[in-house]
């Protein structure tokens, strides 16, 4: 292997990393933004609204705790993969 080719397959391996942190950064807060509603949520027990494309829909706590756990699991998931990748790197 050349010493350009090299330089490329350093290039490519650093551009595949940041794209890694970034989308790591993204996950990480959405998770954070995720879990900080969780802990409003879990306050009340009134009928609480959930905004879709500017639309706003009425929840029962239950179900939007129900909806924003599964959010928080896959996006727990997608940072351990991102995680992985990484070290993989």
């Amino acid at each position: 292997m050349t010493t350009e080719e090299k330089i490329a397959e350093l290039q490519l391996l650093e551009q595949n990393i940041q794209s890694l942190s970034l989308q790591k950064q993204r996950f990480q807060t959405e998770l954070m933004e995720t879990e900080n509603a969780l802990s409003e949520l879990s306050k009340t027990k009134d009928v609480v609204y959930k905004i879709i494309n500017g639309i706003m829909f009425a929840k029962t706590p239950e179900e939007l705790t129900e909806e924003l756990t599964s959010k928080k699991d896959i996006l727990e998931l997608r940072i351990k993969s991102i995680e992985k990748q990484e070290q993989k790197s």
